[in-house]
């Protein structure tokens, strides 16, 4: 529980904003001094890291940690701070103003950059070590604010394309660093001195932009902070564990990154023992890989109608394992030559294949990624959000360190790289059917994000008013057979509905309706145990605080006109005032959809029945969805909704 004073002021989001698209975030102060200081840090990072494994691979002869060493010492010692101190970054981040917090750690950085700079005037390694360690605790830092400021500056509308921005420039960063690591640093007499002054720089160009970035209050200001990492790191992933999808959303961030390390990890020795290409391929691998997880990351907004459109995350996933071991077919056979240069290497016909597989499965990585962060900022609670990601990033570093395992075991075990790929392409296609069988919810938003996409031309206005939190009850019309799919696509928050028992008896779309936890309802006459039971799960759905959905005609109309409401629905407000609860009521009308397949239009012996004729109406037909302003709950009566259901169908 929270103290008023300890909740976070909703993101307050102005009409003009309403409709731009995630770009024009970064014309707005909210937003943009956050996206150019996160950019700043990132590029840090790798420029510092990158150009200090080049100098210990190609300039320094250090007995103690030799060229074949450097790149697992330095990312080992990189991750390290993460494990150890991401619980005690999540405390700090929810207890103190996210501001004053990002300006701490980028002055960190600055400090961190000044002693870095000294290393790399007298290539210390030492020294340079240490600061590795440093910039780990500093990313460590960021981390949870990085997440955590998002959901509390921007509406849930903008949080899909605002995460697609952030992760685009993190690896357009990432890119950008390590490109001029590498050159900086192998410039002859000057590299190091470059190298440091460029370092320096990035750092006071990010606390510069920080300046203006404007307050984020703290979220739970009372919070006691508990400085053992080892017992906080337990607490932080028992508290994830509280909200199940939350937390098994975690794990399928974390196996991404599992699924990435394994890719980034090989660039190398892929471009030189199979490609067999020089450091300019490898480099090239890296650009195609960066370019694909920004476009996935950028295409999330567009493809999820500016909301948290989970039903992203199994098309991700399936891309990555359809180009991961698609990547093994396209490697393994390509004939053995001497070292080639990026020009010889893009000149052949197949290496366009390969490059078009790294491509396409970061994109799809984009793709799976984005809607769960986004996700996690949504269904979090806000006192504890940044506590949750420091969560997530001990799980990332986790799943990273044993990725790093489990390739190394099976080089070990004698596996080629193209193999390494196959089997993580697999891996990833059973542990994606694993976690969407865990949480139905990601399988079912993408059957409705399918459907109303690709089966019908889905036109939905005004769903602003379904409620981003808290209890409701949501009255539709019953067209069809996939109505509850439809109003799934239109909601970015899960939906519970009462609907007809014999619907479960349908192919495909009974057990989808199982997955959906539908309550099924069946005629008092029939079964009064049932009937009273729907309704006692009904108003337990309004006290969870989650919404719930009603057809109150009672069955899908047989002839395209709207049917009598029944009053099963004031029976479940009833319900719910004797428990305190009084949700909003929320008219909505599908149109449009008599006529489709799914529709009771077919005459066949004698009745009106549903999916007889395939592709009644081909592909892509338009239907649409309106959804009205809430129902003053003194004027809720079965009449007056039909009324408000009825008004909507003809606007």
């Amino acid at each position: 529980m929270t103290t008023p004073a300890a909740a976070a002021p909703a993101p307050v989001v102005h009409e003009a904003n309403a409709h731009a698209n995630q770009f024009a975030l970064l014309g707005q102060r909210r937003f943009a001094p956050f996206f150019w200081t996160q950019f700043a840090g990132a590029a840090n990072d790798n420029l510092f890291k990158f150009a200090f494994t080049v100098m210990v691979t190609y300039q320094l002869q250090l007995s103690w940690m030799p060229p074949a060493m450097a790149g697992l010492v330095i990312g080992a010692l990189f991750i390290l701070p993460f494990l150890l101190f991401s619980a005690t970054a999540g405390q700090l981040t929810d207890k103190f103003d996210k501001t004053k917090m990002i300006r701490f750690v980028k002055n960190l950085e600055i400090a961190i950059m000044v002693i870095a700079a000294w290393g790399f005037v007298r290539a210390d390694a030492v020294v340079l070590l240490a600061c590795v360690f440093l910039m780990g605790l500093h990313s460590t830092l960021f981390g949870p604010v990085k997440f955590a400021y998002l959901p509390q500056v921007l509406d849930s509308r903008e949080l899909t394309g605002g995460n697609g921005m952030v992760e685009m420039g993190t690896f357009v960063a990432i890119l950008l660093g390590q490109v001029a690591g590498g050159l900086l640093v192998a410039m002859p007499q000057i590299g190091h001195t470059t190298v440091a002054v460029a370092c320096l720089l990035l750092a006071l160009v990010g606390r510069g932009v920080a300046q203006a970035i404007p307050p984020a209050p703290a979220t739970d200001p009372s919070l006691v902070i508990n400085w053992n990492p080892f017992s906080e790191t337990w607490r932080n992933l028992m508290l994830a564990r509280e909200n199940i999808v939350v937390f098994r959303s975690l794990l399928g961030i974390s196996w991404m990154w599992f699924f990435g390390a394994v890719f980034l990890s090989q660039f190398p020795s892929f471009a030189k023992e199979v490609l067999h290409g020089d450091e300019q391929v490898a480099s090239l691998l890296l650009v195609v890989f960066s370019v694909g997880i920004g476009v996935g990351s950028l295409l999330c907004e567009t493809l999820s109608r500016r909301q948290v459109e989970i039903g992203l995350v199994p098309l991700g996933a399936i891309g990555m394992s359809v180009f991961a071991i698609d990547l093994y077919f396209a490697s393994r056979a390509l004939p053995p030559s001497a070292g080639m240069g990026l020009g010889a290497f893009v000149n052949q016909a197949a290496h366009w294949r390969v490059m078009a597989d790294l491509a396409l499965l970061s994109l799809f990585a984009g793709l799976y990624s984005v809607p769960m962060y986004a996700l996690i900022q949504l269904r979090s609670q806000p006192t504890h959000r940044a506590r949750i990601i420091a969560a997530n990033n001990i799980l990332n570093a986790l799943f990273m360190i044993g990725s790093s395992v489990l390739a190394g075991a099976l080089l070990g075990a004698g596996f080629t790289i193209p193999q390494i790929f196959l089997f993580t392409g697999i891996a990833n296609a059973v542990v994606a059917f694993y976690i969407f069988m865990l949480v139905p919810e990601y399988l079912l938003r993408f059957v409705a994000w399918v459907l109303s996409r690709f089966v019908y031309r889905f036109d939905i206005k005004d769903d602003q008013h379904i409620p981003t939190e808290g209890a409701a009850v949501l009255v539709c019309n019953h067209v069809s057979f996939i109505d509850a799919v439809l109003l799934m696509a239109a909601s970015p928050r899960p939906i519970r509905f009462i609907m007809d028992h014999r619907i479960f008896k349908v192919p495909v779309l009974g057990w989808l309706f199982k997955l959906a936890k539908a309550i099924p309802i069946a005629p008092q006459k029939e079964d009064p145990a049932a009937y009273e039971a729907a309704f006692a799960k009904a108003i337990g759905v309004l006290r969870e605080g989650d919404l719930l959905a009603i057809f109150p005609e009672g069955a899908i109309t047989r002839d395209g006109e709207l049917q009598p409401f029944k009053g099963g629905v004031m029976k479940i407000l009833e319900g719910a005032r004797a428990e305190g609860i009084e949700p909003p009521v929320i008219p909505m009308a599908l149109t449009n959809l008599w006529g489709s397949y799914f529709s009771r239009i077919e005459l066949r012996g004698g009745h009106q029945v549903a999916m007889a004729k395939p592709f009644r109406r081909g592909f892509f037909s338009r239907v649409g969805l309106r959804v009205g302003h809430p129902v003053p709950l003194q004027e809720v009566q079965p009449e007056t909704l039909r009324q408000r259901v009825a008004g909507l169908l003809t606007t």
